[in-house]
């Protein structure tokens, strides 16, 4: 199984509307492409709140051909719409783990 995993640190002043468009739209459209088995959406404790929250947004698979269809078919579309939407208010890495 794979795990691919999204860490995003989100600016205060856009934190509410974020947390609302993750949830209702871009989580959504990303399960819409039928290539992940399920999701989490995690806040990482710890992280200085005054600068941001961390959000750890974590999408499971089933193999690694289903990631690299991920990558060549949606991701930089649905990844476009995010940055276009959020502009210089958001940091975010990719990590790609596989179950051993």
């Amino acid at each position: 199984m794979i795990l691919y995993n999204v860490t995003v640190k989100v600016d205060p002043d856009i934190a509410q509307d974020w947390l609302r468009w993750m949830k209702k739209v871009h989580i959504p459209e990303v399960m819409k492409t039928g290539l992940f088995r399920e999701h989490r959406f995690l806040r990482v404790d710890g992280a200085e709140a005054d600068s941001g929250n961390t959000y750890a947004i974590q999408y499971w698979l089933n193999n690694m051909e289903d990631f690299l269809r991920y990558q060549k078919e949606f991701a930089t579309e649905l990844q476009a719409a995010h940055r276009e939407r959020y502009k210089d208010k958001y940091v975010a890495f990719r990590t790609l783990m596989q179950e051993v």
